[in-house]
């Protein structure tokens, strides 16, 4: 029997627990963590139902862990019962990843928030996986040190969170995503014993079992504690503003920069639509009638950046902006990228919703796809918002809609299915930092043979999951693809979103 297939019968046979009913199993819970700290009333569970999407399953319980000695008994007690555990941090992945699609046990890391070590001397920290992304940075500023993955939702995400995505961000073009910064982990297995992976060095002996558990969104193991590394913070640092006309001059100076042998730190675009939208919300001053604006950040030396920055503006001038602007100030560095960072909340001045596609295709096919995009965006009549991680081709387009009429949303979905399909016959990738989850898993054929995903969705079996670790994701049904089962990028959040 095909893999995937067994994989996805033996989890459609997991049943949905509803542990309301099931006083032994909560009292076990309970015994472990508290009672303040198991959630299992129906009005109470609604905060978890849902994710940074709008996929929606209940869970039968909400567990909070303080210690990985807890997760491991919680995940023993489930193992026992024949309960699946969703893994969560902040709830701020969009796609649907910590939905509990077969219900049983989200385990909730909020609690693990501590910074346990910063290490100057090697340049790492360790720290649980409830940290806040930004605040291992704040933590290690006194010391000259920075944590160098930075997701737009930085100031909310998990680290935990942020290795089960293995989540990228702005500055990833040049400092890579967070499997390139995470050393070693403490892990806990579905039969809830405990493992460490890696080390406080880079060098792995044997086989990289740190590398597998990052990106597998929660299916193989629950992290309990990363080793990170830390990076000196910059002697210099120069953030530039390119105005462009039309995105295709745009985009062409950003193959021009990469043409040119440049490999900034951070090399942002953003549509007429994206700067319309933040600058209502921001007032960064970016010119509302302009068609693209680059965001270009260099660091390092401060005489490099210097040449770097010049080097950047005498390409970018060749393709004649409307205006080429530096920031003077940490202030004015710190608006423009507010701008870059909540353009996706305010969105929300645009439409009621929209529907957040993440692929990534080669930087020399940029304006071949955003004029695709165009074309999908005319094809179903609804504005589609570009904003892109332009220096690695990491596209984000947004398509704007109002879920409350149902040939918008069947639109919506069919132009997101589109542009996925779009990005890989380009020859990129399904995903550049998003994740697979619930909403691209019946895409995942596009890019994989059976043989691929008969391997990949093997490795459960060598972890011995049964199934049970956040089931549901990653890998196609086997059932037909329907609406709902896309909604996992379509978004509500409003001002307070993330990307």
């Amino acid at each position: 029997m095909n893999e995937v297939l067994r994989l996805s019968i033996m989890i459609e046979a997991i049943e949905v627990v509803g542990m309301n009913g099931d006083k032994g199993l909560i009292g076990e819970l309970e015994a472990v963590v508290g009672t303040d700290y198991v959630v299992s009333r129906s009005q109470d569970l609604v905060v978890y139902e849902y994710d940074g999407s709008v996929d929606k399953a209940m869970p039968a319980a909400v567990v909070l862990p303080s210690s990985t000695d807890e997760v491991s008994a919680v995940v023993a007690i489930a193992a026992r019962h024949g309960v699946p555990v969703v893994a969560r941090g902040a709830g701020t992945g969009l796609s649907g990843g910590a939905v509990a699609q077969h219900g049983g046990i989200v385990l909730a890391v909020t609690r693990m928030n501590h910074i346990i070590e910063i290490d100057t001397i090697n340049s790492l920290a360790v720290v649980e996986p409830g940290v806040i992304n930004l605040d291992i940075s704040h933590a290690a500023a006194v010391h000259g040190l920075y944590f160098a993955p930075d997701p737009s939702s930085q100031r909310a995400c998990t680290i935990g969170g942020n290795v089960a995505e293995n989540s990228g961000g702005p500055h990833c073009l040049a400092y890579g995503v967070t499997t390139n910064h995470v050393l070693g982990m403490e892990v806990v297995f579905a039969d809830g014993s405990v493992h460490s992976l890696g080390d406080r060095t880079r060098e792995t002996v044997g086989y990289d079992l740190r590398g597998t558990i990052i990106g597998s969104e929660g299916t193989l193991a629950i992290v309990t504690k990363i080793v990170v590394r830390l990076l000196k913070e910059p002697e210099a640092v120069r953030t530039l503003l390119a105005v462009y006309s039309t995105i295709e001059d745009a985009s062409s100076a950003v193959s021009g920069i990469i043409a040119a042998g440049i490999v900034p730190a951070a090399l942002e675009m953003m549509d007429s639509l994206c700067i319309e939208a933040a600058e209502e919300s921001v007032h960064a001053g970016y010119p509302k009638g302009a068609g693209a604006v680059l965001l270009v950040e260099v660091d390092g030396l401060a005489e490099a950046v210097e040449e770097e920055a010049a080097e950047i503006e005498s390409v970018c001038q060749s393709f004649k902006p409307m205006e080429f602007r530096t920031a003077t100030d940490p202030a004015e560095r710190a608006r423009l990228w507010a701008a870059r960072k909540g353009v996706l909340g305010a969105l929300g001045r645009l439409a009621p919703n929209y529907y957040l596609v993440d692929g990534t295709i080669p930087r020399t096919r940029l304006l071949e796809v955003l004029s695709a995009i165009e074309e999908i965006s005319e094809s179903v009549d609804l504005p589609i918002a570009n904003l892109l991680h332009a220096g690695d081709g990491n596209l984000h387009p947004a398509v704007l809609f109002d879920e409350r009429d149902p040939d918008e949303l069947r639109r919506a979905l069919h132009a997101g299915g589109e542009i996925l399909k779009l990005c890989v016959a380009s020859g990129g990738v399904l995903s550049g930092e998003h994740g697979i989850g619930l909403e691209k898993q019946e895409y995942m054929p596009l890019m994989f043979s059976d043989a691929d995903m008969h391997a990949m969705a093997g490795l459960a079996d060598a972890f011995e999951t049964g199934g049970r670790f956040n089931p549901g994701k990653i890998f196609p049904t086997g059932h037909k693809h329907e609406l709902g089962s896309q909604a996992g990028s379509v978004s509500r959040l409003g001002a307070g979103a993330y990307l």
